[in-house]
């Protein structure tokens, strides 16, 4: 009976190992037109009696300004084209800043793991998600290009009420095509990405435009994203 069982675990185990690399190399060539956050927020505001709001547009990581990129890697993650998935320094600083100076600690989730729990995860918190984050990351990083990350990552995100991708902001928030919004827009989109439901790019407010000179700021030491080949 134990043998069984056992038996029946690990045909379990390999058969979820086995289709979380086939996803993961499926979604390496194919656009990711639904993710389990799209999904989940349907369905709250079913639960609250208000009309389905989902706006996303795929386009191409081609089809974008060059500065969207940028922005992104200058409010979230600096050290994207440099790390494998986990900024250990950043990681590190936050951990010192918690022991020495009593700060809260902060996520500091990178593009990369961004992306793995917004495509493959559903949301909350706890270990196990947190270690198929982890997972997920690895094997992201691991299959895919820097610029597919991007790419998706900048496709899937969340920007807004019902809004996701920076195709679907730009047609709702600022009456445009993505292709078509200039560096600051592009800073703007960036600023609201720590809560897109709390800030607006479509009305920012006073914290919103002091965050966009600081995103503006940085994109200056960061380089110009570069073309897949």
């Amino acid at each position: 009976m134990v043998k069984k069982v056992l038996k029946v675990i690990r045909w379990v185990l390999s058969l979820t190992f086995i289709s979380t690399i086939l996803a993961v190399v499926v979604y390496r060539f194919i656009p990711v037109y639904f993710t389990p956050l799209m999904i989940s927020r349907c369905f709250e505001q079913i639960g609250k009696g208000e009309s389905v709001k989902l706006y996303h547009d795929w386009i191409p990581l081609e089809k974008m300004p060059d500065s969207m990129p940028v922005a992104v890697m200058a409010s979230e993650d600096q050290r994207f084209l440099t790390h494998h998935g986990f900024d250990y320094q950043a990681i590190e600083k936050a951990a010192e800043d918690h022991l020495k100076k009593g700060k809260k600690l902060r996520g500091g989730s990178t593009i990369s793991q961004q992306t793995a729990k917004n495509v493959f995860l559903w949301q909350g918190r706890s270990w196990i998600r947190k270690g198929l984050e982890v997972y997920f990351t690895f094997l992201i990083e691991t299959l895919w290009s820097k610029q597919r990350i991007m790419e998706v990552y900048l496709n899937s995100i969340e920007m807004g009420d019902g809004i996701y991708g920076v195709e679907a902001c730009a047609e709702q928030n600022f009456g445009m095509e993505a292709s078509q919004l200039s560096r600051r827009d592009c800073a703007l989109i960036a600023a609201t990405l720590p809560n897109p439901r709390r800030f607006s790019s479509k009305n920012p407010g006073p914290y919103m435009f002091k965050r966009i000179g600081q995103i503006e700021h940085q994109m200056t030491f960061i380089p110009a994203f570069p073309k897949e080949h």
